[in-house]
């Protein structure tokens, strides 16, 4: 890139334009090369982040490298676990992770197939779960495979009073049995009791650190337990908490285009999958910003 170009590309970069969903979260980018990304550009994005909690930005073109060089700007990233098979989705790249339904020779290149994956916080049930998750389409279906985000601020802010004053000083077990896509994680010991499964334990209502918002953190629904509550009253209130989160107005759907890279905020969202035909490649690179502080 010569001095004359990269200038031009600088310049650009610096007059981003930002374009809500007009949902309760999420917003465009535009104008935008996440390649050649100045401080002005990325203080503005980064602002957008914490304003929108989801970023969309489409048309890009980015290797693996560059997608990691973007991701670190949010902060240190986690390194994808190794495979069943015992190896790096990506040699010599430890940072990316492979959403897929791909086989090559047989052997899957990536994770959670072709199927539905439930409403989930990522990785809710470490004791430090990750800032964000980056997720960029390099193959996709030609129907399906939709992703869907949760404004958990919404979901707080719409419960009635009387549940907000029921749930204030609770704190809740995250499961860590099971995956999104509801696969027994790898050297996990599968049980249906929340009371004796793996887990981190966090409080039910949580501040973000950086809007100074109040959310609801409940991470993923199957095994789920409210500490110290009765079996049977936890598995009440937790259903009677879970349908807000399957209220439409709190959500906004995406349906993914080859080259956009979705950003979301991990500690104030959730997020699904819809299926799709398992016949039909789909192919996303994900990176993930660490966690440097547990929910409080």
């Amino acid at each position: 890139m010569n001095v004359e170009t990269r200038a031009a590309t600088i310049s650009r970069s610096s007059s981003i334009e930002i374009i809500p969903t007009g949902r309760q979260l999420g917003a465009e980018i535009r104008h935008v090369d996440l390649r050649h990304l100045d401080d002005a550009a990325f203080g503005a994005l980064l602002r957008a982040f914490h304003t929108h909690s989801v970023l969309l930005v489409r048309g890009q073109d980015l290797t693996d490298q560059d997608l990691i060089a973007f991701s670190r700007r949010f902060g240190d990233l986690d390194w994808a676990p190794v495979q069943e098979n015992g190896r790096r989705f990506v040699d010599g790249l430890p940072e990316i992770y492979i959403v897929s339904n791909v086989k090559v020779n047989g052997e899957a290149i990536g994770s959670l197939g072709a199927g539905e994956a439930v409403w989930h916080t990522d990785m809710s049930y470490l004791d430090t779960p990750p800032i964000a998750s980056a997720l960029y389409a390099l193959e996709i279906p030609p129907a399906g495979g939709n992703t869907s985000f949760c404004s958990m601020y919404a979901v707080y802010d719409g419960l009635p009073l009387e549940l907000k004053r029921r749930v204030a000083d609770l704190k809740i077990k995250h499961d860590g049995t099971y995956n999104s896509g509801g696969f027994v994680r790898q050297g996990v010991t599968p049980t249906d009791d929340p009371r004796t499964s793996p887990g981190a334990i966090h409080p039910l209502v949580c501040t973000h650190p950086d809007s100074g918002r109040q959310m609801l953190y409940l991470g993923r629904r199957r095994n789920a337990y409210l500490v110290g509550l009765e079996l049977a009253e936890s598995e009440a209130l937790l259903d009677e908490l879970w349908a807000y989160v399957a209220r439409p107005e709190f959500a906004w759907e995406h349906v993914w285009k080859v080259g956009d890279l979705v950003i979301w905020d991990n500690r104030c969202t959730m997020h699904r999958r819809d299926p799709f035909d398992d016949h039909a490649r789909r192919i996303m690179h994900r990176t993930q910003i660490k966690g440097t502080n547990r929910p409080h």
